[in-house]
């Protein structure tokens, strides 16, 4: 395994190391409620330096939903560069279907989704069908009332049986709710999974996430671009993956983990427990 991450107090000490940022939007910049203003502070000053932010989410919805929700917690558009969400990757992909997993779906599918969203659909070649007759499932979101994964058994073995495909526009794994932590999308994709379900993921960690946002940023240098997030399995380990400067930000998924922590580079790599998802550095929140 790597060296221990480096811990820093501010994120303008590493500033000289990159001129691309992608940020994590849960956990850097808010969890469930407003922007935090150190953050939205940060955001300036990143701005001011001649950085370009590209907000980087794992939401099933599609990228304009995600600028709208960003502005009304108190984050406007003209603070940042972009924002690439993994609904809007999968929209894009299954709009174009030139690559995989978007070349191996049909056109019936069954949508499960967060507040009956529909955006991730939306203008596409697709009907969409119960369960009994789809193609393939699109899991986009979860509302907090179907986050038992338990209580899709029957109906998931019944679609795996059938040969029913998913394609999961979001693999984190929990979700920030007024309620606490609950299960996200990927817990279900996973369950599918156990279920004996074929399932491709769409957002990060996956690589076609990363090669989205680099082409977004005009086929940046990886090694000039930093991965700012609060999570190891995803932000971390898709950063690394990609061959992207890593950033993690302590207070967010894994604070029960290594808020107060004796000996915080020791808490991460135990963590991390791989080199593929040890952070190049640790910060407890997102401050210039």
């Amino acid at each position: 395994m790597r060296a221990s991450a480096v811990e820093i107090d501010a994120l303008s000490a590493i500033a000289d190391r990159f001129d691309h940022v992608l940020l994590d939007q849960y956990g850097p910049l808010r969890l469930d409620g407003d922007v935090f203003p150190a953050a939205r502070d940060c955001v300036a000053a990143l701005r001011a330096q001649g950085k370009t932010i590209l907000v980087l989410s794992n939401s099933g919805k599609r990228s304009a939903d995600n600028v709208t929700r960003l502005a009304k917690v108190g984050l406007a558009s003209e603070a940042y560069d972009g924002l690439l969400s993994s609904g809007e990757v999968t929209w894009r992909g299954l709009r174009d279907r030139n690559s995989v997993p978007f070349t191996q779906v049909g056109r019936r599918c069954f949508v499960i989704s967060r507040d009956a969203d529909r955006g991730v659909v939306g203008g596409l070649d697709l009907e969409v069908v119960a369960l009994e007759a789809a193609d393939f499932i699109l899991l986009s979101g979860l509302d907090d009332d179907q986050t038992d994964v338990g209580a899709w058994r029957e109906r998931f073995a019944a679609a795996v049986a059938r040969n029913v495909s998913m394609l999961c526009a979001n693999p984190d794994l929990t979700m920030f709710t007024p309620s606490g932590l609950l299960p996200a999308p990927g817990a279900l994709a996973q369950f599918y999974e156990n279920l004996g379900g074929t399932v491709a993921y769409v957002g990060k960690p996956h690589r076609v996430m990363f090669d989205a946002a680099l082409q977004a940023l005009g086929n940046a240098d990886p090694q000039r671009v930093v991965m700012i997030g609060d999570s190891l399995d995803h932000d971390i380990l898709g950063g690394r993956g990609a061959g992207i400067l890593t950033l993690l930000i302590t207070s967010g998924v894994h604070r029960e983990a290594l808020v107060g922590a004796a000996d915080l580079p020791a808490s991460i790599q135990r963590l991390a427990g791989s080199e593929a998802r040890m952070p190049h550095w640790a910060i407890d929140r997102l401050v210039w």
